[in-house]
């Protein structure tokens, strides 16, 4: 990034507002952007530094957006961690910190600096590439799909209780139950990314209350565009293709370590980890101590559940060990 997209946004006279922040590490990245830490820092242009960086998304007094990138991975978490538990913290990254600063936003942000114009990409003529796009998310494909493992992660217990464990497979890996309930594509909430993010900025999910009502109660089984689920509740007995192919690429991650960030391990209540993984046209959720959920670029708005039968733990067990974590 040339030095004077950098002094635009640093300038004394021309502050950027701070709106929001995520991080951007091996271990905690805007699965938006890619299936992998390095994937993700590709979006960006930057480099997968093993520490990571932390992205800090504001305006300037003119209102352009700007996304600034520093090395102080700490101060973003504390400013996160902060925000998350409803307090006050001026996130304000020293010059020495800033590594690049890009115009335009990675992430689609819902909410606007006070008393500057409405958010804006910069003067064309003012920058030297183009300005950062959120991915589309409009349509069913890679971005939405992960997102749509992203709010099965942030809401398991929604999710698990729609499924029946009596309808499962006995084979030994049991293969996907029908989904009960299909994601939604088209009720979805505007927010700033699948991390934390301050002022309540969300981002678009592939998968907005599709396990409830409005009302948190169940749903009936249609999505929010009038479509009613596929799912039957019965087992096909010769099994889903694409699962058996998602098993048979995540059994050789075990064997063969795919790239940084693809699997990672987060906390869970009690003592299982929630596991994320993912890869070419697919993302899984599991819980070390329960079943898995299956997504598929090739299943539009469908969730695959895989039973726990005698393999499945051994493999999320395996899958653990070999996670990214966070520090």
């Amino acid at each position: 990034m040339a030095d004077t997209d950098e002094e635009a946004v640093a300038a004394e006279d021309d502050a950027l507002y701070v709106l929001t922040a995520v991080l951007l590490t091996p271990a905690k990245f805007p699965s938006v952007l890619g299936d992998d830490y390095p994937e993700a820092c590709a979006a960006l242009g930057m480099a997968p530094l093993a520490d990571g960086y932390g992205l800090v998304l504001g305006q300037d007094g003119d209102g352009s957006r700007w996304t600034v990138v520093i090395d102080d991975v700490s101060l973003v978490a504390v400013a996160i961690a902060s925000w998350d538990c409803g307090m006050e913290y001026d996130l304000s990254p020293s010059e020495r910190t800033v590594v690049a600063a890009f115009p335009g936003w990675p992430l689609a942000v819902a909410v606007a600096a006070p008393n500057v114009p409405a958010p804006h990409d910069p003067d064309p003529d003012l920058v030297d590439r183009p300005p950062l796009t959120p991915p589309d998310t409009t349509t069913w494909g890679p971005a939405q799909r992960r997102l749509g493992a992203d709010e099965i992660a942030l809401q398991w217990a929604l999710w698990r209780e729609q499924i029946d464990d009596s309808t499962f497979s006995t084979q030994e890996v049991q293969e996907p139950q029908e989904a009960q309930h299909g994601a939604s594509d088209a009720s979805k909430t505007d927010e700033a990314a699948s991390d934390v993010t301050r002022d309540s900025a969300t981002s678009d999910s592939a998968t907005s209350n599709a396990a409830t009502d409005a009302d948190g109660t169940p749903s009936d089984g249609n999505t929010s565009d009038g479509t009613s689920a596929s799912g039957t509740g019965e087992v096909p007995q010769a099994g889903h293709s694409g699962v058996r192919r998602v098993l048979t690429e995540v059994r050789a991650y075990v064997d063969s370590p795919p790239p940084l960030g693809r699997v990672r391990s987060s906390f869970a209540p009690g003592d299982a980890r929630t596991l994320r993984a993912d890869g070419p046209g697919w993302s899984l959720v599991a819980r070390t101590d329960d079943i898995a959920f299956v997504l598929l670029d090739d299943e539009p708005g469908e969730v695959l559940p895989v039973g726990r039968g005698p393999e499945l733990p051994g493999l999320l067990e395996a899958l653990d060990k070999l996670a990214v974590r966070p520090s």
